[in-house]
């Protein structure tokens, strides 16, 4: 069928998700990770990025009939060392929830994650071909069908100066490796995850210098106004942007009536949020989410 504004208006195109493994944090994505396009996961050092991601990826090996897609995942990582032991608790739980479906098989969901580390933005460029290579003679069980990049900003940190030529060159490489992430994404229809990190916000509150970019007028975390690093360039590269922010706040440790003048029985709680910033599929959205031993999980308040 030929692509018209008439079809886009009467029946928008549709295209894969897979759960990220909680109903709720599946509501507030419109259904999950969506292939076919990149999803960038913004949030600062300690607010559940990489666990985040590591939980897409186990869920990527469900049947789809499960919310998943009976895929494998590249998790191409830049910051060390890697998570390791945070993966075989995430996948412990794994297993242990969905023990029915590999009942008396002896599978292992780590079998299906392949684990690459990357030191510089040029060296991701290189390796594109070698992905798309691995993509095409792939003799994994399952299909890959999700690239983790966790995270994009490290690729760029101290690499380039603060100068014309250089900002020329960093933005000339974002849009060569978002490019060609795109395309792997479009040829084999699968999911491109990236994880970004933020910075300080310094500026006026509103315009185009405020950095506004998105639903959120300015995004604020741990008490702090902060934008996504890299600035509008890449910004202007991923398709989707969801923002995870945490604040802390000293509560009363129980319902007790207790005196709390002098310090005591009290406790710092942290409470966490997934924002949408923007996306060409879905609304202004929000919801709370925990990190607990077994994941990532929302949170319904009543």
């Amino acid at each position: 069928m030929a692509i018209t504004p008439e079809n886009l208006l009467n029946g928008p195109l549709s295209t894969q998700k897979c759960t990220l493994g909680c109903p709720i944090l599946d509501r507030s994505l419109g259904g999950g990770v969506p292939c076919n396009s990149i999803t960038e996961i913004v949030a600062e050092s300690g607010s559940g990025k990489t666990q985040l991601c590591l939980q897409i990826a186990l869920h990527f090996q469900l049947p789809v009939s499960h919310g998943g897609l009976a895929a494998s995942s590249l998790y191409l990582h830049t910051e060390f060392p890697f998570p390791f032991r945070r993966l075989h608790q995430l996948s412990h739980s794994f297993c242990s929830l969905y023990n029915r479906l590999y009942n008396g098989v002896n599978y292992n969901p780590c079998d299906h994650l392949y684990v690459h580390s990357i030191h510089t933005a040029d060296q991701l460029l290189d390796i594109m071909s070698k992905i798309e290579s691995f993509l095409v003679n792939r003799n994994t069980q399952l299909p890959v069908k999700l690239i983790v990049i966790d995270s994009i900003a490290a690729l760029f940190r101290s690499e380039f100066d603060n100068t014309p030529r250089e900002l020329k060159r960093r933005s000339a490489l974002f849009f060569k490796i978002s490019g060609k992430l795109k395309a792997l994404a479009k040829r084999f229809s699968l999911a491109v995850v990236v994880t970004n990190q933020v910075v300080d916000f310094m500026g006026p509150s509103e315009g185009i210098n405020g950095v506004r970019v998105g639903n959120l007028g300015a995004l604020y975390s741990s008490g702090r106004r902060v934008c996504a690093a890299l600035g509008l360039a890449w910004a202007n590269c991923v398709n989707s942007r969801l923002f995870l922010s945490r604040e802390e706040e000293i509560v009363r440790e129980d319902d007790a009536l207790v005196d709390c003048s002098d310090g005591h029985n009290l406790c710092r709680r942290t409470t966490r949020f997934l924002h949408v910033i923007f996306a060409p599929h879905l609304p202004d959205t929000s919801c709370e989410f925990e990190i607990t031993r077994d994941g990532v999980f929302g949170v319904e308040r009543r």
